[in-house]
């Protein structure tokens, strides 16, 4: 008879209790969610984008503990790829949505079909096959919708605006444009990973402050460069193919 998946894997590597700690890690992105859920609906904008970007960062690491910790051979009974995707979903697209919505970032009588749009585009992504390329970027927009959340909150773009943002990048969901995903490739060095983590301090930063100021200024100059600088270097992919 087979032995279970998970079971007799050998000694190598940690014990599996670290493996089901990493399934669990994981797993508290969906608590986060509903922080940021609870946080949405007092109307507390800020915190509400705290923890959809702590809810980043657990995304952001939760890889590299979980291959360290083997969890594909020592912990095989929870899919962690199906556990990620879920989380994600929630984090990276409901949530955002209706943080979009309840804080008026979107047209009061477009926001039932504007956030219909952002739904069914990412679930779309999230089904994709092909969601990424061989060397692991995104095939068009990678649902990042808590950080279309956090600027257009963090600039006061309005519903105008915030329409117009929203329909261009569900519009890029579908377009043969990539986008890096700064801690899997391996085109430039640790220089995604680094601009990633001066991205997320900022960012998070930014949060923090109420008026306009030299503080504030940095922050932004910081958050908006580095997203930049990721994007073009997508943009970049996406002109010159890959690399042999």
């Amino acid at each position: 008879m087979d032995e279970p998946a998970g079971k007799n894997v050998g000694h190598s590597g940690p014990p599996a209790f670290f493996a089901w700690l990493v399934h669990a890690f994981t797993a508290s992105g969906a608590i986060l969610a509903m922080l940021a859920l609870f946080a949405v609906e007092r109307g507390e904008w800020r915190l509400a984008l705290f923890w959809l970007f702590v809810a980043v960062v657990v995304d952001g690491i939760d890889g590299s503990f979980a291959r360290w910790a083997m969890v594909k051979e020592k912990a095989a009974r929870v899919d962690g790829d199906t556990l990620d995707l879920v989380v994600d979903y929630l984090t990276y697209v409901f949530v955002p949505t209706l943080f979009l919505w309840r804080a008026g970032l979107m047209p009061e009588v477009l926001a039932p079909w504007l956030a219909a749009a952002i739904q069914l585009s990412s679930l779309y992504l999230f089904a994709r096959k092909d969601m990424k390329s061989d060397d692991n970027y995104f095939r068009g927009f990678p649902a990042l919708w808590n950080v279309v959340a956090f600027y257009l909150f963090a600039l006061d773009a309005g519903p105008v605006a915030g329409t117009f943002v929203i329909l261009f990048l569900v519009a890029a969901t579908f377009a043969p444009i990539l986008f890096i995903h700064p801690f899997r490739v391996r085109d430039y060095g640790r220089w995604p990973p680094l601009l990633a983590a001066v991205w997320a301090v900022a960012s998070t930063a930014l949060l923090w402050f109420d008026t306009a100021g030299p503080s504030r200024s940095l922050c932004l100059i910081l958050s908006v460069a580095s997203a930049v600088i990721l994007v073009g270097l997508g943009l970049l992919r996406t002109i010159r193919g890959k690399r042999p």
